[in-house]
């Protein structure tokens, strides 16, 4: 079975915690009710795709 997907609003939330308030990915995933490997797999994408904190406005 596919996973299901995070809804913009919470990968925000990751990169929120990850990058502006400095938290581990294991308090990551805590506070938005998802696995660890699933922060990393997030951060990995957005390092990718050369994101910053903050996001541009049009994301």
């Amino acid at each position: 079975m596919p996973a299901k997907r995070l809804s913009m609003r919470t990968i925000k939330e990751v990169l929120r915690l990850k990058w502006e308030r400095g938290l581990s990915n294991r308090q990551v995933a805590a506070a938005c009710g998802i696995s660890r490997p699933t922060v990393s797999e997030y951060l990995r994408r957005a390092a990718e795709a050369e994101l910053g904190w903050p996001l541009p406005e049009d994301l």
